[in-house]
């Protein structure tokens, strides 16, 4: 499995339309993409403007084939005019546990 961990910084104002826009996103990528696993969308505890989208793909190339699809696309066509990101954290390999107990 890969996964990425991105943030993003709101305007205030806008708040619940980046939540609506990716909470849109996550369900038609889930869906839709063959190789997208799950998204979950993050809001910083003590900073109610930051979000975190923290998004698991079969492999890397399923992050490519989503990052090339239409949902990534029409997300950031939405949000590019209020909110700043993505600010990359993470992006990684899980370490399989296939040791014995």
């Amino acid at each position: 499995m890969y996964q990425i961990l991105v943030s993003f910084t709101v305007r205030p104002e806008h708040r619940d339309d980046f939540v609506r826009a990716a909470k849109k996103t996550a369900r038609d990528s889930v869906a839709n993409e063959p190789g997208s696993a799950r998204f979950e969308l993050l809001e910083d505890e003590k900073d109610s403007t930051v979000f975190y989208l923290n998004e698991v793909y079969a492999d890397a190339s399923a992050l490519e084939t989503h990052a090339g699809g239409p949902y990534f696309g029409a997300f950031f066509a939405e949000v590019s005019g209020y909110a700043e990101g993505p600010t990359w954290l993470m992006r990684a390999n899980r370490v399989e546990n296939n040791a014995a107990a």
